[in-house]
């Protein structure tokens, strides 16, 4: 039959192995009905079979046989006389079914149709794939790297689906080569032009927690929760952990033994530091706990306004901030509380000394701020530190480090 050779949208559905069948054979039947509508005024004597198997279809009219002169409707009766001429035997009161050649309907008709049948296809197709990957938000996920850009990296799935990860969802350290194989969690589902564009992430917190969920049968099992992760994606990320089991010690039981659980992990994320915690409802003690490596010597709260000052040693000072300030960043996003840190007198003396804001008229007012972020609240906590240390710690340049000091040393020169 000449339908067989013109269908060719008939390939992409035997390819579309995971599409839905009856809803595609309806799609099929729906598109070729609606060919006999425009041709015939009505579908109702037609039979469209679809064979997926082999990919071609059949139209079938029927009519009923019925003396001369007597036929009423023609796209439900035929005369006896027209009848017999397509087959000889046939007698009134008989139904005659009739295939319909594909010709018939007129080259434009027809190609339309193929048109129409593709683009149906092709919209069913982009309709299971958005389904599939937004039933799958939050998911790790292995692809290919097909394509390397300046913004975004694009992969392909195991079906050949184009999934992208951002330049802003990549861990910095990331570098990829095409053809590798790299991890990462489905973030969400966009739609551009009509089209899902599947976006990865490997810098979310849900990526992290499914790694550990993967790691970590405890967590899996339900046995350990997993109650808030917060990240510096490439620097550190902090975990909370309870055990719904007291026999399991939530902490060892994510880090293993001599850190066989969290080492892959750390690899994944590019040596990022992971501080894993035990949750407690204590608030004095989770902020505790948040500020890890760091010890601190004692805090006032203000639950009021969600405020601790900590008060920490001065070797434990710079533990506590973090490089660029990150650790006590992640302790503030993960506590909910604004920390700020100050150094704690080991031995009360009556040693002079200055605070910061008195050498505003000489120092910028930012540059203060910058100081005291680190810790460096007065003149002498200043000059406790080496110029090396304040540069490692503060984001200020060696200059300007150089030139406060020389500020503070002259005033508390004077002062003597």
């Amino acid at each position: 039959m000449a339908s067989i050779n013109l269908i060719d949208a008939f390939q992409d559905f035997k390819d579309a192995e995971n599409l839905d069948r009856p809803t595609m054979m309806k799609v099929v039947e729906d598109v070729f009905k609606t060919l006999l509508r425009k041709k015939y005024g009505s579908d109702e004597n037609f039979d469209v079979i679809v064979n997926a198997e082999k990919g071609d279809l059949e139209i079938i009219r029927r009519r009923m046989i019925v003396e001369d002169g007597e036929v009423n409707d023609p796209l439900a009766e035929i005369a006896y006389t027209e009848a017999v001429k397509i087959e000889p035997d046939f007698e009134v009161g008989e139904e005659l079914y009739q295939e319909v050649d594909m010709l018939d309907f007129g080259r434009r008709a027809i190609l339309a149709a193929k048109q129409t049948l593709a683009s149906r296809i092709g919209d069913l197709k982009k309709n299971v794939l958005f389904k599939k990957y937004a039933d799958r938000i939050g998911d790790i996920i292995n692809a290919e790297v097909y394509q390397v850009w300046k913004k975004e990296v694009l992969l392909l799935d195991d079906e050949g689906n184009e999934l992208i990860l951002p330049k802003s969802e990549q861990i910095p350290q990331d570098y990829f080569k095409k053809g590798e194989s790299t991890r990462a969690v489905v973030a969400r589902v966009d739609t551009k032009n009509n089209t899902p564009v599947i976006i990865l992430s490997r810098t979310s917190p849900l990526f992290l927690a499914k790694l550990l969920e993967i790691e970590v049968p405890e967590i899996f099992d339900g046995l350990i929760a997993i109650k808030k992760i917060v990240r510096e994606p490439g620097e550190r990320a902090k975990v909370a952990v309870e055990s719904y089991d007291d026999r399991i010690d939530p902490v060892g039981a994510c880090v293993g033994m001599k850190g066989s659980r969290i080492h892959g992990i750390v690899r994944e994320l590019k040596n990022e530091n992971i501080d894993v915690i035990n949750y407690t409802t204590n608030v004095q003690l989770l902020i505790q706990r948040s500020l890890t490596p760091a010890k601190i010597s004692y805090m006032n709260l203000d639950n009021d306004r969600k405020q601790a000052d900590v008060y920490l040693k001065p070797d434990q000072v710079s533990l506590a901030i973090g490089r660029r300030g990150v650790n006590i960043k992640l302790a503030c996003e993960l506590t909910g509380y604004e920390i700020d840190v100050f150094r704690e007198d080991e031995e009360q003396t009556n040693e002079f000394d200055i605070d910061l804001d008195e050498f505003s008229d000489e120092i910028d007012t930012w540059i203060i701020d910058e100081f005291k972020r680190v810790g460096c609240d007065t003149g002498r906590s200043v000059l406790k530190l080496t110029p090396e240390e304040l540069e490692r710690r503060t984001d200020l340049e060696k200059e300007t480090i150089a030139d406060v000091i020389k500020i503070i040393k002259e005033e508390f020169s004077k002062e003597a």
